[in-house]
């Protein structure tokens, strides 16, 4: 039985979203070194604010400025620090709540160590050089005795949220790091594309042929073990055309995504089409891989020249 693959794979990518009034107050309120919340009716002050009363789904639009100095009210060491966190050094995991604030905001605490960190103990914000508008303004917490300092407040302060230049949308990097296995059934797949063929597995119940292969049939939920050659070409079973660049990818939009149904097989598989214009691929079309040097995998699909299949072939592929 050939070894089973692993591989380390990185899912990534960017998140832009709008970020309505409150939170772009606190936002810009943060590149202004301003931490500011929300009262609600009942005179609760929240920190990081929200649009709506999580206790009665009100709206709430009443901000106040709170002091950048609070209390840990729960923490955990972090002895390893991840790619993208505050700090690179071991630092601690708080929850702060700010002074004239009800709720606690999360963020890093930089400590010597996990004997200098405990719940009650006095933190205040250590800004970021630089703000753009984010959360990493605020670079950390940090310890902070406050003993001798008679300017702190206590009470929040009313804020009218007014700035120049005020943050309208974020864009949020999102990152998976993980160790992926295909398996049995995919391991012997992937071994049979480097060779340039395309390998499935038959359900020993039903008989349908699956592409991938599982390693068991969906249908039947019984493991499936005898393998069977399919293609190489096939038939485009549903489309679509995309619009929108991806970023990193070397294809010119706009250009089409397909579903197709290898010979032989009775699951479809994804792949691009080209050789054609965009506008002209169609349900039915026939077509066939086109592989560069050195790939472990088809680079595109083209049609073949060979007369549309009718659709009662591929129905039940849809």
């Amino acid at each position: 039985m050939p070894e089973v693959l692993k591989a380390p794979l990185v899912v990534e990518f960017p998140f832009t979203r709008s970020v309505g009034p409150v939170q772009s107050a606190f936002l810009t309120g943060l590149r202004e070194r301003v931490v500011l919340g929300v009262r609600t009716r009942d005179g609760r002050t929240l920190v990081p604010p929200v649009e709506y009363d999580p206790v009665t789904a009100e709206e709430i639009r009443d901000l106040v400025e709170v002091a950048p100095t609070g209390a840990v009210t729960t923490w955990a060491w972090n002895h390893e620090p991840r790619r993208g966190q505050p700090l690179d050094t071991p630092f601690a995991w708080v929850l702060v709540r700010l002074d004239g604030a009800d709720t606690a905001l999360l963020h890093a605490l930089d400590a010597p160590g996990p004997d200098a960190v405990r719940t009650g103990m006095r933190v205040r914000v250590r800004w970021a050089g630089e703000r753009h508008g984010s959360i990493t303004d605020i670079a950390c917490f940090e310890p902070y005795d406050d003993a001798a300092d008679h300017t702190a407040v206590d009470e929040p302060t009313a804020h009218d949220g007014q700035f120049e230049n005020t943050i309208d949308g974020i864009v949020a990097p999102a990152r998976l790091d993980y160790t992926y296995s295909p398996g049995r059934a995919q391991t012997a797949y992937i071994e049979a594309l480097s060779e340039r063929r395309t390998v499935g597995e038959r359900c020993p119940s039903c008989r349908k042929v699956y592409v991938p292969p599982r390693g068991a049939c969906p249908t039947c939920g019984v493991a499936t073990y005898e393998q069977v050659e399919v293609g190489p070409r096939g038939t485009v079973t549903t489309y679509c055309i995309v619009n929108i660049k991806a970023k990193n990818l070397d294809i010119e939009v706009p250009y089409v995504y397909a579903h197709i149904a290898l010979d032989g097989a009775d699951l479809a598989l994804h792949g691009r089409i080209a050789g054609i214009p965009y506008d002209q691929v169609r349900m039915g079309l026939r077509v066939e891989p086109v592989w560069t040097k050195g790939a472990r995998h088809p680079d595109h699909y083209r049609p073949t020249g060979e007369p549309d299949a009718e659709y009662d072939t591929y129905k039940e592929l849809l």
